[in-house]
């Protein structure tokens, strides 16, 4: 395992020309291996400015601490740059986001000085093609505050040996908290805090491009909605699914079930109920 260090996050734009390339200039054929690499920020505070307005845009409250998922939205830098520096087999304007899984350990004040690490995970079969994970740590000294995995799936053609999916369990019995109305911009407005320009979430025009009818919010977006909208404990995790796309403007449903002391949650379109997000809140 190579580790690379930085004294500061790396800007997100600067790793864009790259990914622009790989539109031109296809990765070649043959056994896909993801790079044995780790990209660490050895010491950084985060910037206040930037965390309210995030916070704005996706509805946390400023309150002196930062949101675990802020800090995943943070190691999407050293993924973009990871993605792009090293030896990495697939294109990069095509992959899916389809869950994301956030562990926070205690409250981070906004204060405190953190450590951020980025590697990749295992490459596993999908039905689709294949999977891979971003893991991320973050830690306050040698304590371990946020653990974080974002899963993507890289879509190919597959051989039909993927092991069939296990059934799922009922669904619970959700009740509805809220009704959104996910305007327009909200695509551009989360690209300025979060670095993510991908052009499938920025208007129409562009997400048209790659074959979508409209912009479609970013899949963190709506994990953040979710979490800002709940009493969150101080340790927890929270796991998500990421199912249709979000298409902007959009109206929906926010809807969530109690199993003890843990969550379920859901995201639908208000009109004809299909899920946007599934995800689920566990206590520790």
């Amino acid at each position: 395992m190579n580790t690379r260090h930085f004294s500061q996050l790396p800007k997100p734009y600067l790793a864009y020309p790259k990914v622009i390339q790989g539109l031109i200039f296809k990765k070649p054929k043959g056994e896909k291996v993801l790079p044995q690499v780790e990209y660490v920020v050895d010491s950084f505070k985060v910037d206040q400015k930037h965390l309210k307005a995030y916070n704005e845009v996706c509805g946390f409250k400023n309150n002196g601490y930062i949101p675990a998922i802020y800090l995943a939205v943070l190691s999407q830098s050293l993924q973009m740059h990871m993605m792009t520096q090293e030896a990495f087999p697939f294109a990069i304007l095509g992959l899916v986001h389809i869950r994301n899984q956030i562990k926070q350990t205690r409250k981070v004040g906004v204060n405190e000085q953190l450590t951020l690490s980025c590697k990749f995970g295992e490459l596993q079969a999908h039905d689709k093609g294949v999977q891979f994970d971003f893991i991320t740590t973050a830690k306050v000294g040698n304590e371990v505050v946020m653990e974080g995995t974002t899963t993507y799936l890289a879509r190919q053609k597959t051989n039909g040996k993927v092991a069939a999916k296990v059934a799922e369990s009922k669904a619970p019995a959700y009740e509805r908290q809220a009704e959104w109305n996910v305007s327009e911009n909200t695509g551009r407005r989360y690209a300025l805090t979060s670095g993510d320009f991908n052009l499938i979430h920025i208007h129409a025009i562009t997400a048209k491009a790659f074959g979508f009818k409209q912009a479609i919010a970013h899949g963190m977006w709506s994990k953040a909605k979710a979490l800002a909208s709940l009493t969150l404990p101080d340790s927890y995790e929270a796991d998500v699914w990421f199912k249709l796309p979000m298409y902007l403007p959009s109206r929906v449903e926010f809807l969530t079930a109690n199993k003890g002391k843990d969550i379920e949650f859901l995201i639908r379109n208000s009109k004809n109920q299909k899920p946007h997000v599934s995800g689920s809140i566990k206590a520790l």
